[in-house]
């Protein structure tokens, strides 16, 4: 299992958020905890990534308070993994990676974007076309 670290600048490219962001989650939760290097430069995990995308996609996407998405962390990370129901499936397959878990969020993004042009935009209908003009 590869144990690279990952600098803040690669973290906050991967989720999408700005550094000052991570720096307040790093206060408000206590499981995102990144070491420090000697120069004081924090370096992310593999797994301390996931909690990021974990955290942005409960406040993000899911509507949820700073306070409720801490305890539904909470709750997620306690919880018993994940266990394959097909005997021909990994368990690795059934946690997505975080490339996935960010595209996943950014998709739902757009299509709420879309969504709401949709809502915007009023509806076309035959009766609001006028016909077309017969030439005499």
């Amino acid at each position: 299992m590869e144990d690279r670290l990952y600098k803040i600048g690669e973290v906050c490219r991967l989720a999408d958020v700005q550094p000052y962001v991570l720096r307040y989650w790093e206060t408000e939760f206590p499981s995102l905890a990144p070491n420090k290097s000697g120069g004081g430069q924090r370096l992310y995990t593999q797994h301390e990534i996931d909690i990021i995308l974990r955290i942005k996609q409960l406040l993000y996407s899911e509507g949820f308070t700073i306070a409720g998405a801490k305890k539904k962390l909470e709750t997620d990370l306690t919880a018993p993994p994940v266990v394959a129901t097909d005997p021909g499936e990994s368990a690795a397959a059934a946690a997505p990676s975080p490339a996935y878990a960010k595209a996943l969020v950014d998709v739902k993004r757009e299509l709420g974007e879309i969504l709401d042009l949709l809502r915007e935009t009023p509806a076309i209908s035959s009766e609001a076309t006028p016909p077309p003009r017969r030439r005499r």
